[in-house]
């Protein structure tokens, strides 16, 4: 699954540790949702969509057309 995490991360100047830490999710846990290796669970989709202020799908894209 595609993500813009990794812009959405760094637009606020966090690491990846940082926002593990505000996630409560380790540091491997969000390279592997960066790199497209694992998908996040439903609660943290939407942990990660209340951090930035959006919706799930503004974030994650699963490749199905709308």
């Amino acid at each position: 699954m595609k993500n813009r995490l990794k812009v959405l991360r760094a637009e606020r100047d966090w690491s990846q540790a940082e926002l593990a830490g505000r996630l409560d999710v380790s540091r491997q846990a969000v390279n592997a949702i960066e790199t497209g290796k694992h998908d996040p669970s439903l609660p943290l989709a939407f942990r990660i969509a209340r951090l930035f202020d959006m919706r799930i799908e503004e974030i994650f894209d699963n490749g199905d057309p709308a």
